[in-house]
């Protein structure tokens, strides 16, 4: 009875965490509720590009900024990610739009970007850089549309909608070099159910993006900040020369959306976007590559293990019976204490201590518990489970080292917790000196580095130092033959059996590894999911992107008379009320128009390049 009461004050305090668990989306986060003109703070995360891999701060380019710049306090992985979330100066209140309006504009003045300013944005737009900004903890999105017709008929066309993050920062056409300087803010709010006598209150579900590119001369821009951009597809995109002096105009409109989804509903869009299914795809197909590679192995060694047990059972003579051969010959030696038992056990701890980490962090996800919502919260968690764990990788990596005859355990401790540990640190150290020179906000601050060796010396290595003391005074593992007092000879290997022999395959390999990346990239287009591009398949009819839209068929793609394999090159496209759709099509080296297509201007779009395989012609 009494143990029965001992575990009631901790039942009644996890069915209180339950009771309200439906107003909150995590443990920790709570929705924010708006009202009627209430500021929404809109907030910039960093610069990303899958190019380079190094991302930077948001005012690392010349943007417009805020009279007083404040960065938001940041945990261990939000660092180690390199973001750096930082105030803007976009004025956002619910519910209340706006058409036009300045940033950092004074007395009608554009704002003028010197020679090294636009070098340096003209470099982050051609190395395909995006933006990534947040309001009320939402990522900005960029919407894309595409109209498909798996059926043939043209009057029933599906509709798929995909997301991704971020928007580009400007797009590239010949030698030319563009930037996105406006930007149509699109807010979705859900309005709560709340009685007569409340004021309504509003929770921002989803935040997207379109990205435009407009020209000083278009902008007419007036005192109070606000302007009017042109109607239609009359205005020409906003161009950054590197070599002079650029001006030009920093401009936004908000536009909000009533919407169904709730708040607690509002990350599936995120969570179900086209990289998300690529990952996926892509695990899959390595764990069905491992297991068959794994039924192949087993197969072999089932096969040789049944001859040998044949050859065995087919003696005659007890004598010839009681000789070893095959892999008998090795039975007395497999379990005998490696040259370096230390190492190997210090590598065996610390790949516990891995596994255990992993574990701990993918069951804690499922569980929701680490939501993208709560911003660094995976890396930090892993972080701190691995310190934590280091007591069971001491344990294992004792009990091993007593097993292979090991006497020194404060030594083998001290490896068990420096040695991978270590390397990697050492690894990353220099590496981060190469960010450093960059300046790139994915450089670990000196900071954050002292305070992750904190955590090493004072969390892991004591822990690791425990596990290993207990697993060192345990019973050692019981070795299932008897090693042999005298070792087996090895037989002297012929020249080509040498190890340094065998790894001179990896010269090849890479050469051939190589030549795939060349000859991919020089074959096959690099496929950029934006705003403006999209991987066509044999049933694609039309695409829509940042609100201007093209339409097809294959009939005018068969004009083009395209060699197999061949590439579609869309430039550009236009869509207003008073004007039919136009766009360019080309195809290497020569550019050519197809039937019914005229060549348009350049639009704010970036160029689209289009796989044309024989399925779509």
């Amino acid at each position: 009875m009494a143990a029965a009461m001992d575990w009631l004050p901790w039942s009644l305090l996890l069915l209180s965490l339950t009771c309200d668990s439906h107003a909150f989306y995590v443990p920790g986060v709570a929705p924010i509720n708006f009202h009627q003109n209430d500021p929404v703070e809109i907030k910039a995360v960093k610069l990303t590009s899958s190019r380079t891999q190094l991302p930077y701060e948001y005012y690392s380019l010349p943007f417009c900024q805020p009279s007083k710049i404040t960065y938001k306090a940041e945990n261990l992985g939000e660092v180690l990610r390199g973001d750096r979330i930082v105030n803007t100066p976009f004025q956002v209140l619910m519910n209340s739009e706006k058409k036009c309006e300045v940033l950092c504009s004074q007395s009608n003045k554009p704002v003028t970007l010197t020679v090294e300013q636009s070098r340096l944005v003209a470099e982050r737009i051609t190395e395909d850089y995006y933006v990534h900004l947040i309001a009320d903890n939402l990522p900005v999105a960029t919407r894309l549309e595409l109209y498909s017709n798996r059926e043939g008929d043209d009057k029933k066309k599906e509709k798929d909608v995909q997301f991704e993050h971020g928007y580009r920062l400007g797009f590239t056409d010949v030698n030319k070099i563009y930037l996105h300087n406006h930007l149509s803010f699109i807010l979705y709010y859900h309005r709560e159910d709340l009685e007569e006598d409340q004021e309504h209150t509003y929770r921002v579900v989803r935040f997207e993006v379109i990205p435009q590119s407009i020209r000083l001369e278009d902008i007419k821009a007036d005192e109070k900040s606000s302007c009017t951009l042109p109607e239609g597809t009359s205005s020409s995109p906003q161009e950054i020369d590197p070599t002079k002096e650029n001006q030009l105009y920093f401009t936004y409109s908000v536009h909000w959306e009533e919407s169904d989804i709730k708040w607690a509903s509002r990350w599936d869009t995120y969570l179900t976007m086209s990289d998300v299914q690529i990952h996926w795809f892509s695990i899959i197909n390595s764990v069905v590559v491992v297991f068959f590679l794994s039924g192949i192995l087993s197969m072999i060694i089932i096969r040789t293990l049944r001859k040998d047990i044949a050859n065995y059972n087919k003696e005659d003579d007890i004598e010839d019976t009681m000789e070893e051969s095959g892999w008998k010959l090795v039975h007395g030696d497999v379990f005998r204490p490696p040259q370096y038992p230390m190492i190997l056990s210090s590598l065996l701890g610390s790949g516990i201590q891995l596994f255990c980490m992993i574990l701990i962090v993918i069951f804690v996800a499922m569980l929701g518990m680490l939501s993208p919502s709560s911003r660094g919260a995976l890396m930090t968690t892993a972080c701190f489970l691995f310190m934590f764990m280091g007591v069971f990788g001491g344990f294992s990596a004792g009990r091993l080292y007593r097993t292979l005859k090991g006497h020194r355990w404060k030594k083998g401790a001290f490896c068990t917790a420096t040695l991978y540990p270590g390397v990697v640190f050492g690894i990353c150290f220099i590496l981060n000196c190469f960010i450093w020179g960059k300046h790139s906000s994915g450089a670990v601050p000196f900071p954050t580095m002292v305070a992750l060796l904190c955590m090493w010396f004072g969390i892991s290595l004591p822990l690791v130092y425990l596990g290993y003391y207990f697993g060192f005074r345990k019973q050692p593992y019981d070795n299932p033959v008897r090693t042999n007092q005298i070792p087996r000879q090895i037989p002297e290997q012929r020249w080509y059996m040498n190890r340094f022999v065998g790894q001179s395959g990896r010269i090849s390999s890479i050469t051939f590894l190589a030549s795939c990346s060349l000859s991919s990239s020089s074959w096959w287009c690099r496929v950029r999911k934006s705003a403006s591009s999209w991987c066509t398949s044999s049933s694609v009819q039309r695409i829509t992107a940042g609100g201007g839209g093209i339409s097809w068929s294959p009939g005018d793609l068969r004009s083009t008379s395209l060699s197999m394999p061949s590439f579609i090159l869309l430039t550009s496209w236009t869509s207003s009320s008073s004007s039919p759709l136009s766009c360019t099509l080309a195809t290497r080296p020569s550019w050519s128009c197809p039937s019914g297509f005229s060549r348009a201007p350049l639009a704010s779009m970036q160029p689209t390049c289009l796989s044309a395989r024989s399925t779509l012609l």
